[in-house]
Protein backbone atom coordinates (compact mmCIF):
# COMPACT_ATOMS: atom_id res chain seq x y z
CA UNK A 1 0.00 0.00 0.00
CA UNK A 2 2.96 2.35 0.47
CA UNK A 3 3.32 2.54 -3.55
CA UNK A 4 0.20 4.52 -4.12
CA UNK A 5 0.31 7.68 -5.37
CA UNK A 6 -1.63 10.91 -3.86
CA UNK A 7 -3.72 12.45 -6.29
CA UNK A 8 -4.49 15.89 -4.85
CA UNK A 9 -7.12 17.78 -5.12
CA UNK A 10 -6.05 19.90 -8.99
CA UNK A 11 -5.93 16.47 -10.30
CA UNK A 12 -2.28 16.41 -11.26
CA UNK A 13 -0.62 12.89 -11.29
CA UNK A 14 2.96 13.84 -10.08
CA UNK A 15 4.24 11.07 -7.32
CA UNK A 16 4.77 12.58 -4.14
CA UNK A 17 6.10 9.70 -2.93
CA UNK A 18 9.16 9.80 -5.09
CA UNK A 19 12.56 11.79 -5.10
CA UNK A 20 12.04 12.21 -8.81
CA UNK A 21 10.10 15.17 -10.67
CA UNK A 22 8.03 13.61 -13.18
CA UNK A 23 5.52 15.94 -15.52
CA UNK A 24 1.89 15.91 -14.71
CA UNK A 25 0.48 13.85 -17.53
CA UNK A 26 -1.56 17.31 -18.38
CA UNK A 27 1.46 18.96 -18.81
CA UNK A 28 3.24 15.25 -20.96
CA UNK A 29 0.46 16.26 -23.46
CA UNK A 30 0.38 19.73 -23.59
CA UNK A 31 3.96 19.88 -24.54
CA UNK A 32 3.54 16.60 -26.70
CA UNK A 33 1.00 18.52 -28.97
CA UNK A 34 2.05 21.93 -28.04
CA UNK A 35 6.05 21.57 -29.94
CA UNK A 36 6.49 22.64 -33.24
CA UNK A 37 6.24 19.88 -36.35
CA UNK A 38 9.34 19.14 -38.57
CA UNK A 39 9.03 21.71 -41.14
CA UNK A 40 7.66 19.39 -43.53
CA UNK A 41 4.34 19.32 -42.01
CA UNK A 42 4.83 23.26 -41.27
CA UNK A 43 4.97 23.64 -44.97
CA UNK A 44 2.59 24.02 -47.66
CA UNK A 45 1.71 20.62 -47.42
CA UNK A 46 -2.58 20.73 -47.22
CA UNK A 47 -2.79 23.01 -49.73
CA UNK A 48 -5.89 20.69 -52.04
CA UNK A 49 -9.23 21.10 -52.03
CA UNK A 50 -10.69 20.03 -47.80
CA UNK A 51 -14.22 18.12 -48.28
CA UNK A 52 -17.17 20.50 -49.49
CA UNK A 53 -19.50 21.32 -47.39
CA UNK A 54 -22.95 20.02 -48.33
CA UNK A 55 -26.89 21.37 -47.92
CA UNK A 56 -29.38 19.07 -48.42
CA UNK A 57 -32.52 20.28 -48.19
CA UNK A 58 -36.13 18.52 -48.94
CA UNK A 59 -39.51 19.49 -50.61
CA UNK A 60 -42.91 17.46 -51.10
CA UNK A 61 -41.59 17.45 -54.34
CA UNK A 62 -37.83 16.80 -54.06
CA UNK A 63 -34.54 16.92 -52.71
CA UNK A 64 -32.08 19.05 -53.10
CA UNK A 65 -28.17 19.09 -52.68
CA UNK A 66 -25.93 22.02 -52.44
CA UNK A 67 -22.29 21.98 -52.51
CA UNK A 68 -19.77 25.02 -51.82
CA UNK A 69 -17.11 24.25 -54.49
CA UNK A 70 -15.35 27.17 -55.34
CA UNK A 71 -12.65 28.12 -58.12
CA UNK A 72 -13.28 24.40 -60.22
CA UNK A 73 -15.50 24.21 -63.75
CA UNK A 74 -17.75 22.06 -64.36
CA UNK A 75 -15.80 20.33 -66.12
CA UNK A 76 -14.20 19.06 -62.95
CA UNK A 77 -16.61 17.36 -61.89
CA UNK A 78 -17.65 13.68 -61.77
CA UNK A 79 -21.16 12.83 -60.50
CA UNK A 80 -22.44 9.30 -60.80
CA UNK A 81 -25.48 7.13 -59.25
CA UNK A 82 -24.29 3.75 -58.69
CA UNK A 83 -27.42 1.22 -56.93
CA UNK A 84 -28.67 4.08 -55.27
CA UNK A 85 -25.12 5.90 -54.48
CA UNK A 86 -25.00 9.19 -55.55
CA UNK A 87 -21.09 9.80 -56.06
CA UNK A 88 -19.96 13.43 -56.45
CA UNK A 89 -16.09 13.86 -56.81
CA UNK A 90 -13.33 16.03 -58.68
CA UNK A 91 -9.97 16.07 -59.53
CA UNK A 92 -7.79 19.23 -59.59
CA UNK A 93 -4.10 19.41 -61.27
CA UNK A 94 -2.63 22.39 -61.58
CA UNK A 95 0.57 23.67 -62.88
CA UNK A 96 2.42 26.58 -62.73
CA UNK A 97 5.98 28.00 -64.17
CA UNK A 98 8.09 31.04 -63.46
CA UNK A 99 10.43 32.28 -65.39
CA UNK A 100 13.45 34.40 -63.57
CA UNK A 101 17.11 35.03 -63.83
CA UNK A 102 18.95 31.71 -64.86
CA UNK A 103 16.62 28.91 -63.16
CA UNK A 104 12.79 28.07 -63.76
CA UNK A 105 10.77 27.21 -60.80
CA UNK A 106 7.89 24.68 -61.28
CA UNK A 107 5.32 24.09 -58.54
CA UNK A 108 2.31 21.45 -59.40
CA UNK A 109 -0.80 21.08 -57.47
CA UNK A 110 -3.24 18.43 -57.26
CA UNK A 111 -6.03 17.79 -55.14
CA UNK A 112 -9.11 15.79 -54.88
CA UNK A 113 -12.32 15.08 -53.22
CA UNK A 114 -15.29 12.17 -53.16
CA UNK A 115 -18.16 13.00 -51.40
CA UNK A 116 -20.94 9.60 -51.41
CA UNK A 117 -24.66 9.58 -50.18
CA UNK A 118 -27.16 6.56 -50.17
CA UNK A 119 -30.70 7.81 -51.50
CA UNK A 120 -33.84 6.61 -50.65
CA UNK A 121 -36.14 4.85 -52.94
CA UNK A 122 -38.40 8.24 -53.33
CA UNK A 123 -35.63 9.38 -55.48
CA UNK A 124 -36.32 9.27 -59.35
CA UNK A 125 -33.12 8.40 -60.61
CA UNK A 126 -33.88 9.40 -63.94
CA UNK A 127 -35.05 12.64 -63.40
CA UNK A 128 -31.34 13.89 -61.60
CA UNK A 129 -30.04 16.64 -63.12
CA UNK A 130 -26.91 18.81 -62.22
CA UNK A 131 -25.60 22.40 -62.78
CA UNK A 132 -22.76 24.86 -61.39
CA UNK A 133 -23.01 28.06 -60.97
CA UNK A 134 -20.78 30.81 -59.12
CA UNK A 135 -19.02 28.13 -57.05
CA UNK A 136 -22.39 26.32 -55.64
CA UNK A 137 -22.59 22.81 -57.15
CA UNK A 138 -26.43 22.04 -57.22
CA UNK A 139 -28.62 18.87 -57.47
CA UNK A 140 -32.23 18.29 -58.11
CA UNK A 141 -33.31 14.73 -57.24
CA UNK A 142 -36.96 14.43 -57.89
CA UNK A 143 -39.02 12.27 -56.07
CA UNK A 144 -41.11 9.36 -57.50
CA UNK A 145 -44.95 10.04 -58.57
CA UNK A 146 -46.01 7.91 -55.49
CA UNK A 147 -43.48 9.60 -52.89
CA UNK A 148 -44.46 13.24 -53.61
CA UNK A 149 -46.58 14.50 -50.42
CA UNK A 150 -50.11 14.75 -51.69
CA UNK A 151 -51.64 18.42 -50.28
CA UNK A 152 -54.18 17.99 -47.42
CA UNK A 153 -57.52 17.32 -48.87
CA UNK A 154 -61.10 16.93 -46.84
CA UNK A 155 -62.96 13.48 -46.68
CA UNK A 156 -66.66 13.84 -46.71
CA UNK A 157 -68.45 11.82 -44.00
CA UNK A 158 -71.15 9.78 -45.23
Amino acid sequence: MSNLVNVPKNGSLVNTNSNQNFPSLSNWFDDLFNRDLPSVFASNFNTGITLPKVNIKETADAFIVEMAVPGLKKSDFCVTLDNQVLSISTEAKAETEHKEENYIRREFGYSSFKRTFNLPESVDDDQINARYDHGILNLLLPKKEEAKQKPARSIKIS
